[in-house]
């Protein structure tokens, strides 16, 4: 791990190294070849001061922009054509920003000199950058072709397929990154891996294997008839920050949530967990702790307010926090206004129903509006759930709901939200089944997460929340 931190700072600071070198580059080459007769040969103070701090902040704004992009997530992985395609993308997206918020002068007297200024600054920096990136990216192919770095990876299955996918991996003449750490099997009876790997256990273990052995990419090889093995196995490792790959033999079963990939000599296929891209996510992210940071700021004088009201209504304390499960399996405490009386569940946990006693007077006004929900916002703003996302349950009702509906983990892989669009469509669960049923709506959402989708969900909550429609 300490190896890719280095390798990633020094994609970072090739970036910036280019990103300088092209804006030095065509700062000089705008000043004295394309615009002399406005500038002269002497550069003023003036353009000599933009021309320090261009040098800073330039490259910063395209470190962003390729952070958005998600290039640093893993520069391990990176693929050589892809990023001649991507960095142009970019490329021409950034220049394009930057000739209208920096570029961009009414002085200038010919439309020429602008076309020269775009087109100039887009070979400088994409030709700088991708050259910067090629060199670094064929480094990292030559570590793991040496077998220097590479991803631990554990093999599901013991069976033919298995053994002749590990004996491809482990005779390749040039190394595709994988580190086989053994392998995990429901069946006794083959022993076919038994001399290649070491036998770590069944793939009920397999949780606990990843955090042990720090897998990153878990590879199924079970047989293609064995579809209730797959799911069960894939339905394992929702909460589980790891790569999975099939051969290609089962595609058919995993039809429509997987993409096909070429890792150098093997061809697997890896199924695709990613919800959105990864600017979305940030954009999202950014919006999660903008608007929280607002509303408790806007809303504190609310917040006082509807404290004392519970205060005077009920005794016990003003905030209720209850531990939930959040992104990736992770329990956390929510918090919320009290809308019920104290030892609500002292004869165990009990979900809210329409006519509820154990609801008090302003519980049931909070309940209607929504508004017990508000003190979430901190939630949010420490990373622990998003404004939108499926409501978070606790471990309680979430054994009991993955009995009749084990792809419920599913919602473990984004965070939990303040609202939904299961909380919109359906509101309140009285009980699990009624939780079963809200799922088919948040499992909708996760399958069409993007910005656009957030904001009518939002614009959604507002409505009920103005309408008191509150279930």
């Amino acid at each position: 791990m300490k190896k890719r931190k280095i390798h990633t700072i020094t994609f970072i600071a090739l970036d910036y190294f280019a990103a300088a070198i092209s804006w030095f580059t065509f700062f000089l080459y705008r000043k004295y070849l394309i615009e002399p007769d406005k500038f002269g040969y002497e550069i003023p103070f003036e353009a000599s001061q933009n021309f320090f701090l261009g040098l800073i902040y330039v490259p910063i704004y395209w470190l962003l922009l390729y952070y958005l992009a998600g290039y640093y997530n893993d520069v391990w992985k990176r693929s050589r054509i892809k990023d001649l395609s991507s960095t142009f993308t970019i490329s021409v997206i950034g220049v394009i920003i930057l000739f209208f918020f920096l570029l961009l002068d009414d002085e200038v007297k010919s439309y020429k000199a602008y076309y020269f200024t775009i087109f100039t600054l887009f070979i400088l920096h994409y030709g700088l950058t991708i050259f910067f990136r090629i060199i670094s990216s064929t480094y990292i192919k030559s570590l793991l072709r040496d077998k220097k770095i590479g991803f631990n990876a554990i093999i599901v299955g013991n069976n033919l397929r298995a053994l002749d996918l590990v004996n491809e991996i482990i005779t390749d003449r040039i190394s595709q990154g994988y580190r086989l750490i053994g392998f995990v099997d429901s069946e006794t009876t083959n022993t076919y891996l038994n001399s290649k790997l070491k036998l770590l256990g069944t793939y009920e273990n397999l949780p606990e294997l990843i955090k042990k052995y720090h897998v990153e990419e878990v590879i199924i090889a079970i047989e293609s008839s064995k579809h209730n093995e797959i799911i069960k196995v894939t339905n394992l490792l929702e909460d589980e920050k790891v790569i999975l790959k099939i051969i290609p033999d089962i595609y058919d079963v995993m039809a429509g949530s997987v993409k096909m990939q070429n890792v150098l000599g093997t061809v697997l296929i890896e199924i695709n967990y990613e919800m959105m891209p990864v600017w979305q996510k940030v954009v999202k992210r950014t919006i999660d702790v903008v608007v929280s940071f607002l509303m408790i700021i806007l809303f504190s004088p609310l917040y006082l307010a509807l404290a004392i009201f519970i205060k005077m209504s009920s005794p016990g304390p003003v905030f209720f926090r209850q531990i939930r499960i959040g992104l990736w399996g992770k329990p956390f405490h929510i918090i919320k206004f009290r809308t019920m009386c104290i030892d609500a569940e002292a004869d165990g946990p009990a979900l809210a129903s329409k006519n509820d006693t154990r609801i008090t007077p302003i519980g049931k006004w909070l309940r209607k509006y929504r508004l017990d929900e508000i003190p979430q916002f901190f939630n949010v703003l420490i990373g622990e759930m998003s404004l939108v996302g499926p409501r978070p349950e606790r471990k309680f009702f979430i054994d009991q709901i993955i009995k009749i509906a084990p792809h419920y983990k599913h919602l473990h892989r984004v965070r939990p939200g303040i609202t939904s669009w299961g909380q919109v469509k359906y509101g309140y669960a009285e009980n699990v089944e009624q939780m079963v049923e809200r799922l088919k709506f948040d499992i909708l959402y996760i399958e069409n997460m993007s910005i656009a989708v957030d904001l009518r969900i939002l614009l959604y909550t507002i409505s009920t929340i103005l309408k008191g429609s509150g279930k």
